[in-house]
């Protein structure tokens, strides 16, 4: 299998939504802008995912932006560091690789092959529902990896909260925007989180001594 079409194709997005933020600058990097801007898709359950977004400028050109425009996109679930209030924080965004015909239905899906980077943490709400938070690191181009944060509810908690660290993954679900409150000690801050809600889980099984694409794989379990 070739190396760059593994590794772009291990973390794939489509989101149909309404604008909802125009577009603002936010980098540059190697001669070309960057901006950011956010886009709602509504869920089944009447409610939405605000969603962060970001665009380079030559796609930007011929993208119709504008605040409640439907637009369409394709590309990759992205982390970085960002350095706020002398913190870094892990900052996720979608990075758009395309530009998608407007009249697709409400979209939300994404799809990532990665591993696992961190002890899955299983809990059990107050309303009794299982619930396990797990870190997936996936691998992209020029030896780098996104760290996404990812959330699976009843059977499927149950199943990856014995996954390992280093264990091989293929998951799918909807990225979900998630407000929450963090209290300090003078006042009370509204914050967002961003994760993957899982509905589909492939635990990838590998030979002694797994290597970066897990030759002669083995799907052992499906949810």
């Amino acid at each position: 299998m070739n190396k760059d079409f593994d590794l772009m194709n291990n973390n794939k997005v489509t989101v149909v939504g309404n604008v909802t933020k125009m577009p603002i600058f936010s980098h540059e990097m190697y001669g070309e802008n960057f901006y950011e801007f956010e886009v709602e898709v509504p869920r089944l359950s009447l409610s939405s995912d605000f969603i962060p977004v970001t665009i380079s400028s030559r796609l930007l050109s011929i993208a119709d932006i504008n605040i409640g425009k439907k637009i369409a996109l394709s590309g990759q679930f992205r982390s970085y560091n960002k350095l706020i209030d002398g913190k870094s924080r892990l900052m996720l965004t979608i990075f758009v690789r395309e530009i998608l015909h407007e009249e697709m239905e409400y979209t939300n899906s994404i799809e990532i092959t990665g591993y696992v980077c961190k002890e899955p943490i299983f809990r059990i709400t107050p309303f009794k529902r299982e619930i396990t938070d797990i870190l997936i690191a996936v691998n992209r181009s020029y030896n780098k990896s996104d760290y996404l944060p990812c959330i699976a509810w009843g059977r499927n908690a149950r199943f990856i909260k014995d996954l390992r660290v280093g264990d091989k993954v293929n998951l799918s679900g909807r990225i979900q925007s998630r407000a929450y409150t963090k209290k300090t000690d003078d006042s009370v801050e509204n914050k967002v989180a961003y994760e993957v809600s899982l509905s589909r889980i492939v635990h990838v099984s590998c030979n002694e001594g797994m290597d970066e694409y897990c030759n002669n794989e083995k799907i052992t379990k499906i949810i």
